[in-house]
């Protein structure tokens, strides 16, 4: 990954193994741990939990993550490899120019973020008693305030950021519009799709933050 890259999503926790066996063992580890947050959040996400869901030894996952911490990191680097975060997020930064960049953005709201609803659901849960998850809730805020601010300088920059908003205040705002219960009401309480959600969304930015 270059350098470029790794300012485009959350910072990396730990290495995988290098042997094959090792890679599937982390990898089994990992989707149980994904399934133990998205049913019961961050708070069920012990070591002892794990061993059992994955039905291996704790010493056996102790072998993979020496901590909770070390293991809350690597389960959202496992979540942004999944999902391709790289590929997902390139087309925000690609983009021609400001309102290119909105419409990108939207469609990664309807697809990374869609997908990952369930994870992203527990980490807007996540509170100050689970210190382990709330630092890695921290770093993926800045990360994602960090992306709305790069749209929002784009339509600042040329002059079609919409009369009443700074560029503090759109980012801002932009941000906030990434929570997850507009996803999960519409795509599975109101049977949007992906495509549907993508296309009105960025109809919404539009009208919202462009002049």
């Amino acid at each position: 990954m270059s350098s470029n890259s790794q300012e485009r999503r959350p910072p990396r926790s730990d290495q995988p193994p290098a042997n094959a066996r090792g890679r599937r063992t982390r990898a089994a580890l990992l989707a149980a741990a994904r399934a133990i947050v998205e049913e019961r959040g961050f708070e069920a996400l012990t070591m002892a939990a794990l061993a059992e869901r994955a039905q291996v030894s704790r010493a056996a996952v102790y072998l993979h993550f020496a901590s909770r911490g070390e293991l809350v990191g690597a389960l959202f680097e496992y979540v942004s490899g999944l999902e391709h975060l790289d590929a997902l997020v390139q087309p925000v930064h690609d983009a021609a120019d400001g309102v290119a960049a909105l419409d990108a953005f939207a469609q990664l709201e309807a697809t990374y973020h869609a997908r990952i609803l369930g994870v992203a659901r527990a980490i807007e849960n996540i509170g100050r008693e689970d210190p382990d998850a709330a630092e890695w809730r921290q770093r993926i805020e800045t990360f994602q305030i960090g992306l709305c601010q790069l749209v929002v300088r784009r339509l600042a920059d040329e002059h079609r950021l919409a009369t009443g908003w700074t560029p503090q205040s759109a980012a801002d705002m932009l941000w906030a519009l990434m929570a997850t219960e507009p996803l999960e009401r519409l795509l599975h309480n109101r049977g949007w799709t992906e495509e549907e959600y993508a296309e009105r969304f960025a109809r919404l930015l539009r009208m919202t933050f462009v002049d």
